[in-house]
């Protein structure tokens, strides 16, 4: 990316090392947003939330954020009233030093489960953070909410309207605990186009519909997902008075940076080697698809033999038969792997080889296609292996 493509204007974002979890990479970053912007979000389904999404939740319907505060390192989930107070405590420093109300600020965190935050960690890093604040901070900011991540996570998108260049720009963060039911486990994505509160909570669902839900890397929801759309307006387009040709120009280039961020997610997957694409088709329902497709994108043995480049294709089927379709007519359903037809109508296609078959599997990217032959709805998801190092991540992540 270019320096510009790292620039909205009306966002400002600093950070700095509070030693929450990291001692050698900054690991706290606050957003500064411009006012009269607008800001929509949404949150994770995870009945055990954290205390900074509670909290996010409730100051967003209170006042217009004008402040984002993010730490990784820590969860402050499974952290009781304890966490929830500790959680306000962060937000009143910021609020302190920026002179708003506590309730302008958004907090948001990621990292272990179940450990109390220390608040005057917060203390200490927020004045060097807020001295840090800069236009082109996004690609630190980015480092700043990493936790198993091994590489930041940034996409933009611009479009020209009436002769004006209109950008968007997001940060991700997420790599492993995902299937986000909502988004992902941190994400941030702002416009410099001005777009009413209405229009912008539509258009953060649909995106989110698009991306962020399409993506698992082990079936697992966290307690702190969180997704957030800015809109700063300093572009000086108002996107609710435009045609809904150019209208839908901007919304694209929104999608645009959510799907790649998602993406970025499942490349980066812990212990991740390969990029898998499921598309389940020819389905009565979009919900059996994605019944189909996460049937197939969760299963142990599946994931694995995608790491050893086994083209063990009897997984896949057992994973179709067991998706919980209990009408599924069998004899309507066909399995390709890329290019190399595998199931043709409930049969072993003729054609078939184990060559043909292993030749797909060690690539680095894989499509996995399945029809079920019961209707027209058709859906894709997006997954990765299941390698030794997942385990290993996971095993030491606390070590």
């Amino acid at each position: 990316m270019s320096r510009q493509a790292f620039l909205i204007n009306g966002i400002r974002l600093g950070t700095a090392c509070a030693g929450i979890r990291q001692t050698e990479r900054d690991d706290l970053a606050v957003i500064e947003i411009t006012e009269d912007s607008r800001l929509a979000a949404v949150f994770t389904q995870n009945r055990f939330c954290a205390a900074p999404v509670m909290i996010a939740r409730t100051h967003l319907h209170q006042e217009e954020p004008q402040w984002l505060l993010i730490n990784s390192g820590n969860a402050n989930a499974g952290t009781g009233s304890q966490g929830y107070e500790d959680c306000l405590q962060t937000c009143q420093l910021l609020a302190d030093k920026t002179g708003v109300h506590k309730e302008a600020v958004l907090p948001f965190s990621t990292g272990v489960i179940g450990e109390r935050l220390d608040v005057e960690k917060f203390a200490r890093a927020i004045p060097s953070a807020l001295e840090n604040l800069d236009p082109y901070g996004w690609e630190k900011a980015a480092r700043a909410i990493m936790t198993t991540d091994t590489q930041p996570k940034l996409a933009s998108a611009t479009c020209t309207i009436e002769g004006q260049t209109v950008s968007v720009l997001g940060i991700a963060k997420g790599a492993g605990m995902i299937r986000p039911d909502m988004a992902t486990m941190l994400a941030y994505v702002a416009t410099d186009a001005a777009i009413e509160k209405e229009l912008l909570d539509q258009w953060l669902h649909e995106a989110v519909d698009k991306s962020f839900n399409r993506i698992t890397v082990d079936g697992d929801t966290s307690t702190n997902d969180a997704c957030v759309l800015i809109s700063t307006g300093c572009s000086g387009i108002q996107v609710d008075d435009l045609e809904k040709e150019r209208q839908d120009e901007v919304q694209q280039a929104i999608e645009q940076v959510f799907l790649e961020l998602a993406q970025a997610i499942v490349r980066d997957g812990e212990g991740a080697t390969k990029f898998i694409t499921i598309e389940v088709g020819g389905g009565a329902s979009s919900d059996e698809c994605l019944q189909v497709a996460y049937t197939i994108a969760h299963s142990p043995l599946v994931k694995t033999a995608f790491f050893a480049s086994d083209p063990n294709w009897g997984r896949l089927l057992a994973a179709i038969g067991r998706s919980g379709i209990d009408d599924l007519a069998i004899t309507k359903v066909s399995i390709r792997l890329g290019d190399v037809s595998l199931i043709e109508n409930g049969e072993p296609a003729r054609d078939y080889t184990e060559e043909q078959g292993a030749a797909v599997m060690q690539q680095d990217e894989i499509t996995v296609h399945v029809d079920l032959g019961r209707g027209e709805e058709l859906e894709t998801l997006w997954t990765c292996d299941l390698s030794y190092d997942y385990v290993r991540i996971n095993a030491e992540y606390r070590t």
